[in-house]
């Protein structure tokens, strides 16, 4: 069973997915946007703020992340362990959609 921890949470990976399950779907056409939307949503103070941009090029797909900037801690998290987990996440959820996901979190 593998663990991801994101702020003191532990989810399996299967859980996390299962959740998450319509957001990866291709028939959406935005899955990874959404992904990445849902999860970052679940840690900051702020959800609303919460804004996911798509940048599509012809092998790679940059998601710019924007948040508060009092929920910018949250979303990298210590030594960003929670940017690097959430980064995972998308690529494996990439992993399908046969492209290069790149997760950008700006200011």
């Amino acid at each position: 069973m593998i663990l991801v921890i994101i702020t003191g949470h532990y989810h399996t990976f299967a859980m996390l997915f299962m959740q998450l399950r319509g957001s990866i779907g291709a028939e959406r056409g935005h899955g990874m946007k959404d992904l990445i939307s849902d999860i970052v949503k679940a840690l900051v103070d702020q959800p609303d703020q919460v804004v996911v941009a798509e940048i599509e090029g012809e092998h790679t797909v940059i998601l710019e992340l924007r948040v508060a900037k009092s929920d910018m801690g949250m979303v990298i998290g210590k030594k960003g362990r929670n940017a690097l987990a959430i980064r995972t996440i998308l690529s494996a959820a990439a992993g399908k959609a046969k492209k290069r996901y790149v997760l950008e979190i700006v200011e």
